[in-house]
């Protein structure tokens, strides 16, 4: 079987590995540390089926859980051909909610995001990933072996929002 993988951080990675796990077409979802652009961080592996689940509804579940614009949060992606997706995906994240720009004649009326301190500053990046190393056994589906403790996520609830075709 043919599988890719992405990296995603933000957040608690062991959560994100929750939330990851169940997701239709995903194979399998490590924790560990990945390192991108001389920064090392937190973060979890998936390796999913690209004919049963496509990078841009990962990306979905990754900001549905996770708000870009109150947290860092980031998409590492191993080989270049998923870049241009990535920066796609996160230009349309980073734009989501702004109104356009009225023009007539090369002229901007009512541009409602023309000063800078009123946009929204989007916190997600993307990056090419150099090394993950995964987290030992014990850290691996920590939530599973510790049902008790607290979330930050919702874990019946979202299931029963992000419902797959």
């Amino acid at each position: 079987m043919y599988t890719k993988k992405i990296y995603f951080s933000g957040g608690d990675c062991r959560e994100l590995q929750e939330v990851f796990a169940d997701v239709p077409g995903v194979v399998n979802v490590l924790v560990g540390s990945l390192r991108a652009e001389e920064a090392k961080i937190d973060g979890v592996e998936i390796e999913f089926n690209p004919k049963k689940m496509d990078l841009s509804m990962l990306m979905d579940v990754l900001f549905a859980v996770l708000d870009p614009y109150s947290q860092p949060c980031g998409v590492y992606y191993p080989s270049r051909e998923d870049e241009p997706q990535v920066e796609l995906h996160l230009n349309f994240i980073a734009n989501r909610g702004k109104q356009p720009a009225v023009s007539c004649v090369g002229l901007t009326v009512n541009d409602p995001i023309s000063n800078p301190k009123f946009a929204r500053k989007c916190l997600a990046r993307a990056a090419r990933l150099n090394d993950f190393t995964a987290f030992g056994e014990e850290e691996q589906f920590y939530f599973r072996r510790h049902p008790d403790l607290k979330t930050n996520i919702d874990f019946t609830k979202l299931k029963t929002y992000l419902r797959f075709n």
